[in-house]
């Protein structure tokens, strides 16, 4: 175990654990049921475990490949490439997953800048492109010889035209910061809690109210690039009801995972990486009792840096 700062709070695993949590993995082998996987994670190639799952069952689809970087993660490299190759790789299993979505599934794909044509040419053969959602990045060092790099983009692509988008259950609490009132006194389309002036807000594909999981954030692993639950959360609330089906072919560190488990869906999910996924089923032992999401409270998602939306657990 590495030793940490008396406040990190960075999610590792015992010796013991392991051991109990690798006895939880799956591996596939043959043809499977839907229920064989469900709430389970499998630990294996991506290639060699979407041939065995079944077909039409998954709802919702969040993919967090490798961006086209040289990047470690625990015991695997991936190695940055042209992007034409880089998109060759992705045609090289998407194709393959489309099988398992229902024919009214929503897909997210993440990536950065350097890997968006791919993304967008891969994903188009597939689905229906419906927007891109770029989110903020408040991490990570400036640059002197170029704009700091601190967005990534989510596709959010759908099977057909018919779709679930549950609008109402991701608004935004905002500050209000010129509280107009109408000539009778009153707030014009803001309310106070008592502490501030705040507005309900529909949501857009601009999102700066993620945090990026940090040392003193519970939900923080050693993943090099863990995604935020609240993130998940967002996308899970707005494209699944409870009881459906989410699946996460580079599960990672289980942060998918997690966030359905919270609220109230199935999930599974593929890790080649047997450290990430110990970890991962240590997280969803935690899920069960503690199910706050950072950010999220009373229904709505607060906007960063405001009181709430950093309430630790």
């Amino acid at each position: 175990m590495k030793k940490r700062a008396p406040y990190n709070r960075t999610i590792e695993l015992k010796a013991e654990e392991i051991v109990t949590y690798k006895k939880k993995l799956i591996k596939l082998e043959n043809s499977i049921s839907v229920n064989e996987i469900e709430n389970k994670i499998i630990n294996q190639n991506i290639f060699e475990a979407l041939s065995f799952l079944p077909e039409n069952f998954v709802d919702l689809l969040f993919i967090d490949q490798p961006y086209n970087l040289d990047k470690q993660f625990s015991s695997i490299s991936f190695k940055s490439m042209e992007i034409e190759e880089y998109e060759e790789w992705m045609n090289s299993w998407l194709k393959k997953i489309v099988r398992i979505l229902k024919p009214n599934a929503s897909v997210y794909i993440c990536g950065d800048w350097k890997s968006s044509t791919a993304i967008f040419n891969s994903a188009k053969k597939y689905f229906k492109i419906q927007n891109r959602i770029t989110w903020e990045r408040e991490k990570g060092r400036g640059a002197k010889t170029n704009w700091k790099n601190c967005s990534e983009d989510i596709w959010f692509c759908t099977m057909s035209g018919k779709y679930k988008f549950n609008v109402e259950d991701v608004k935004l609490k905002r500050k209000v910061l010129a509280p107009y009132k109408t000539d009778s006194g009153k707030p014009k389309d803001w309310n106070n809690d008592g502490k501030e002036n705040y507005r309900i807000t529909y949501p857009s594909n601009i999102w700066t109210d993620i945090t990026v999981p940090f040392w003193s954030m519970p939900e923080n692993t050693d993943h090099p690039t863990q995604k935020p639950e609240k993130l998940l959360a967002k996308i899970i609330l707005a494209s699944s009801n409870k009881g459906d089906f989410i699946f996460d072919p580079f599960l990672g560190s289980g942060t998918t995972a997690v966030a359905a488990k919270k609220l109230g869906r199935k999930y599974s999910g593929i890790e080649i990486d047997e450290n990430f996924c110990c970890i991962a089923e240590k997280r969803l032992t935690e899920a069960e009792k503690d199910k706050s999401i950072q950010g999220f409270h009373d229904g709505v998602f607060w906007e960063r840096n405001t009181f709430n939306e950093q309430k630790i657990k």
